[in-house]
């Protein structure tokens, strides 16, 4: 009986091989989606990191809860100005971008 022997792959391999090469438009959905999600999973720690509930954390920043578990879960259509607010008025914190080639 053969059994068979799992193949170690390269994440980066993985991806290209599920959504193509970077550049390509499935590519390109895929990674601003997990963007997007990042940046929710960032909100979302840095919230129960300073002890705050959705209620408070929306309070603080004149948003709704909402709102906030919106982000949270789909963080896909936050403005700009509204993640800047999050990070000031609710944190106290500043934001500060990158962009990569």
């Amino acid at each position: 009986m053969k059994t068979k022997k799992n193949k170690i792959v390269k994440f980066q391999d993985h991806l290209d091989k599920e959504y193509g090469k970077r550049g390509t438009s499935r590519r390109e959905q895929y990674e601003e989606g997990y963007e997007a999600f990042k940046l929710g999973i960032m909100l979302q720690e840095l919230r129960k990191k300073n002890n705050m509930t959705q209620d408070e954390l929306a309070e603080k920043c004149g948003t709704s809860k909402t709102y906030i578990s919106t982000i949270e879960n789909d963080a896909s259509d936050i403005r700009l100005s509204t993640l800047m607010r999050i990070i000031r008025q609710g944190f106290g914190g500043r934001l500060q971008l990158s962009v990569l080639f």
